[in-house]
């Protein structure tokens, strides 16, 4: 997942308009040492140092579900504190401008390095689309719950949908023109793959739990961090630059010790 996933709740800085919310931070930045320690393995196995399956087996394809979620929600969390704070368009659209172009490289290394599967989809371009839409829906408040929930359950709706009534269908939802919707009778093969459902639900959960302890329990968000989680929370601030840059640096890490070692 030379992804992600990114990705990805750049939202560190799309929320950085008023009081400091050390803890959502903190819990970006343990999402982030995660998944550099999922991508390190996955890069291991793709140099041939320790093979994995990281298609199929299912200890990391759970992991690699966790951490793109716990990326959302973070999103999810730091739209709440964005609208809570009076973040104008502005300020969201130069954000936005930056996760849509990190984006664009994304699919440009990924096609470089895995032309046959590179990401024409994958965290950040879901991200992209679904900050637009969390920030346009912020102000559904409690209704929030329920759209997450009906856009997790969406997509097995529509696989069961793109198998049997509407099979004729299905060749239009699986193709690139539509996949990133989520809504396909199969999976396309690409190293990442985000699409907008199911996983705006958990980016929709994210804001409707951002928003009611910002009403019921804000002190929750501002507890003090110890020297570990400070760090994490410095990291969790840098997010989008970090996630750009680790797989670089760890890919270029490895070739060098396969250079070294005449592999």
């Amino acid at each position: 997942m030379t992804d992600v996933i990114s990705i990805l709740s750049h939202t560190s800085n799309l929320a950085r308009t008023d009081a400091r919310y050390d803890t959502v931070d903190a819990l970006r930045g343990f999402a982030m040492v995660w998944m550099t320690v999922f991508h390190f393995c996955f890069d291991l196995s793709h140099f041939g140092y320790w093979p994995q399956d990281f298609r199929h087996d299912a200890f990391w394809t759970v992991q690699r579900t966790a951490i793109v979620s716990l990326f959302l929600f973070c999103a999810g969390l730091g739209q709440a504190l964005a609208w809570h704070q009076g973040q104008g368009w502005g300020r969201f659209g130069r954000r936005w401008g930056q996760i849509a172009g990190c984006a664009l490289l994304v699919s440009v290394g990924s096609w470089l390095m895995f032309p046959r599967s590179y990401i024409h989809f994958g965290v950040l371009h879901g991200m992209a689309v679904m900050l637009l839409l969390a920030r346009l829906t912020a102000p559904w408040g409690r209704w929030l719950w329920l759209t997450g929930a009906v856009a997790l359950v969406l997509p097995w709706v529509a696989r069961w949908a793109l198998s049997e009534p509407l099979a004729s269908w299905a060749p239009w939802f699986n193709g690139k023109g539509l996949n990133w919707l989520g809504l396909v009778a199969r999976k396309p093969y690409t190293e990442d793959y985000v699409p907008v459902f199911p996983w705006l639900g958990v980016m929709w959960w994210g804001l409707a739990s951002g928003q009611w302890l910002l009403r019921h329990r804000r002190s929750a968000l501002q507890q003090p961090l110890g020297v570990v989680l400070s760090r994490l929370a410095l990291l969790g601030r840098w997010s989008l630059s970090y996630y750009m840059l680790h797989q670089p640096v760890m890919i270029g890490s490895l070739l060098f010790v396969g250079w070294v070692l005449g592999r």
